[in-house]
């Protein structure tokens, strides 16, 4: 699948617009990741094909570099994307790179602003609600908001209810997701689940959403069976045990001894065919469960 079979599947699941990932991965574009290529002519393809569709667009990067940011937003502009995603941390919570954040986000407010594109800053596993808050206070532009994803605070122990209560106001975009705890050996994990199938309230959050801010769309996020390692302490903000709510402990998805839950993002390629249809037929469940949230709250 690449960029244009991408957006061709979204108009096919009906859905509205599109997020652009375009962080490296395995077999994608050391730069561009899924987007393929920031040349002109290729930028132009995508951004056609989006306006033929009426979609909006978004740009998924990551890490707060501004000369690669500045590359980004260029980027962004050609395609007429309105939201730029970005992320401070990645894997370790570094204390002093977030305190100082808003320092380099600040250098690319003249781009923002010239292009009309916002920047949000992502609770990304790591950070807890009031740390991205802090960023964004610091920064102390219209251009810089958060992106409030629903299940990432679970990570740094907060509970999805107090993530998107405090994000809302903030919130420039969204990933919406569902999340269970499970267990690895001694351990447990966060491991994502279609949107329904897992211990999040989504209903609540979606009401809070649609209640406290100002957002006029929701971005559906379902990688499954996406499992992460929680990365701060117990009790960093506010939950102390896993068991109850969405911390609830549930069964792995995949039998460990097929796949340990950490392996699941690159399986062998035998498993790989039954985790894309897993995939796809989770990404139409979360479409029909989020499109019946829509109906509840936004009509």
């Amino acid at each position: 699948m690449d960029i244009f079979d991408f957006i061709n599947k979204t108009v096919e699941l009906g859905l509205d617009g599109v997020q652009i990932n375009i962080i490296e991965d395995l077999n994608l574009d050391p730069k561009w990741g899924t987007l393929g290529s920031n040349d002109p002519r290729h930028l132009k393809k995508v951004r056609d094909l989006l306006q033929k569709h009426n979609l909006f667009c978004e740009i998924d990067t990551s890490g707060i570099d501004a000369e690669r940011l500045g590359e980004v937003i260029e980027t962004a502009s050609l395609l007429g994307a309105d939201v730029i995603r970005t992320y401070i941390n990645k894997g370790v919570y570094d204390e002093r790179k977030t305190s100082n954040a808003h320092k380099e986000i600040s250098k690319v407010l003249p781009l923002l602003k010239k292009h009309r594109i916002h920047l949000a800053i992502e609770n990304h596993e790591e950070e807890t609600a009031d740390e991205i808050i802090s960023v964004i206070k610091s920064v102390d532009s219209e251009w810089v908001g958060a992106l409030c994803d629903i299940g990432n605070g679970m990570m740094a122990w907060e509970d999805p209810i107090d993530t998107v209560t405090k994000l809302a106001p903030y919130a420039v975009s969204t990933h919406f997701k569902d999340h269970i705890v499970i267990h690895d050996g001694d351990d447990y994990r966060v491991s994502g689940c279609p949107i329904g199938e897992g211990n999040i309230d989504i209903d609540e959050c979606f009401k809070i959403l649609t209640e406290k801010s100002s957002l006029n769309r929701i971005n559906i996020e379902m990688c499954h069976p996406y499992v992460s390692i929680f990365k701060r302490s117990e009790g960093t903000s506010g939950v102390n045990e896993v068991g109850k709510g969405a911390f609830k402990v549930e069964s792995p998805y995949f039998d460990k001894d097929r796949i340990a839950p950490l392996k699941s993002y690159y399986p062998s390629d035998e498993l790989l065919e039954e985790m894309l249809i897993e995939q796809e037929n989770g990404v139409k469940e979360s479409v029909r469960i989020v499109k019946k949230l829509r109906e509840k709250y936004c009509n």
